[in-house]
């Protein structure tokens, strides 16, 4: 080799050891980073720190792959909740026993899902439920709808008929009594265990009408976890009967428990059965000598049959629809947007945790009147179309 070449050489070495003695030695670090910002400010001629590091090429680079990422995730969130809402449609359609636990890791697998309403799903849904049923003209029995002189079939017993009499027909409204259809907020309040400590009152007392089952406790603290606002309450006859000794030495009572309701509508099924009708006739006859602030109202018995047909298509083929589901099917046809709350047949949370059957206690209902798990995963399926939003644990509180 030339000496020149040497020389050459041996200052290429020497550059290099220079060169990582400054990439790498500590001691140097503070001499080098106050080189590089003295260079930086020089460069940028007093540009904020913030704004230089938006713009620099590492930046972008940083941002571009996050955003690659984040959309990788979306997309794949979004795949999942889409194989998630056919797993529950097969899921339902199942023919053998469910079990709980089945159940309770779908609902976990669908609370990582964003829920959104859709327009069109819920259009069509809607659609589909007033050309069988129409809530809007039919789901009470009105003046309008129910003539005098009709024989009126009942629900369940479709074979026994009642006429309506002039006597009768004086009890129902002239027509329907919505006026202010379709309301846009409503809350469709189940009694489920789920609902203590939820501390959802507050999101349920805003909104625009709200439905709740069979005269449920809403004053003192459970307040704070299912409100106090009421705009239509159904009764079942058993509870007139068993609870309130069918309105003879308990009316006193039934009449001081229904002033927490305010001025809501009083529903009841006096045309399914034919022993619900004269309990059904002496709430309304109560009411009405007591001039009472709530107003009785009557399922109209062949919207709830053509209800029943309805859910049957879809699997559900219990002895009779829970009034759950009854309501949840009025509320889609009357309101605009629907959220469910304390809707939870289940003994534990998705936690563990165990929940009484009802909020206010732990009554059973009975085996095999209802099909809970076929309603519940109907339910489902329109939560994760966007009909409709299941509230399944604890509310948000500004």
């Amino acid at each position: 080799m030339r000496p020149g070449g040497a020389l050459l050489a041996l200052l290429a070495s020497l550059l290099l050891l220079l060169l990582l003695r400054l990439l790498w030695c500590p001691a140097d670090a503070p001499a080098r980073t106050r080189i590089l910002v003295e260079e930086s400010k020089e460069a940028t001629h007093g540009t904020p720190a913030a704004l230089r590091t938006l713009r620099s090429p590492a930046t972008a680079v940083l941002r571009a792959t996050n955003s690659t990422y984040l959309n990788e995730k979306s997309l794949q969130l979004t795949e999942k909740c889409k194989n998630l809402q056919h797993g529950i449609e097969s899921f339902s359609n199942k023919t053998k026993g469910y079990s709980e636990n089945d159940y309770l890791q779908i609902i976990t697998d669908i609370q990582s899902c964003p829920w959104k309403r859709q327009a069109e799903e819920y259009a069509n849904f809607r659609a589909k439920l007033a050309s069988c049923c129409d809530a809007v003209q039919n789901f009470v029995v009105s003046q309008n709808n129910t003539p005098v002189g009709t024989n009126m079939s009942y629900e369940v017993e479709s074979k026994k008929k009642i006429p309506i009499k002039k006597n009768i027909f004086h009890m129902f409204p002239v027509s329907q009594p919505f006026v202010e259809y379709p309301y846009n907020q409503c809350a469709v309040v189940g009694n489920g265990g789920i609902l203590n400590k939820s501390l959802c009152g507050a999101e349920i007392d805003k909104s625009d009408f709200v439905f709740r089952c069979n005269l449920p406790p809403t004053t003192g603290d459970v307040s704070k976890d299912v409100g106090s606002k009421t705009n239509l309450v159904t009764i079942n006859p058993s509870i007139i009967t068993l609870k309130y000794g069918n309105l003879k030495e308990k009316r006193a009572l039934f009449l001081e428990d229904i002033a927490t309701y305010g001025d809501a509508f009083f529903l009841l099924p006096a045309f399914s059965f034919r022993a619900n009708t004269g309990t059904s006739f002496k709430v309304y006859y109560t009411l009405e000598e007591s001039k009472a602030r709530q107003k009785v109202l009557f399922f109209h018995p062949k919207y709830l049959k053509h209800l029943a047909l309805f859910w049957r298509t879809k699997g559900v083929t219990a002895y009779r629809l829970s009034t759950g589901l009854m309501i949840t099917s009025v509320a889609v046809e009357l309101c605009e947007n629907v959220k469910l709350y304390g809707f939870w047949p289940f003994s534990k949370t998705v936690e563990d945790t165990p929940v009484s059957h009802h909020y206010y206690d732990n009554k059973l209902p009975k085996r095999g009147f209802h099909q809970m798990p076929k309603e519940y995963s109907q339910i489902l399926q329109l939560h994760m179309k966007g009909i409709l939003k299941l509230q399944f644990s604890k509310c948000e509180v500004a």
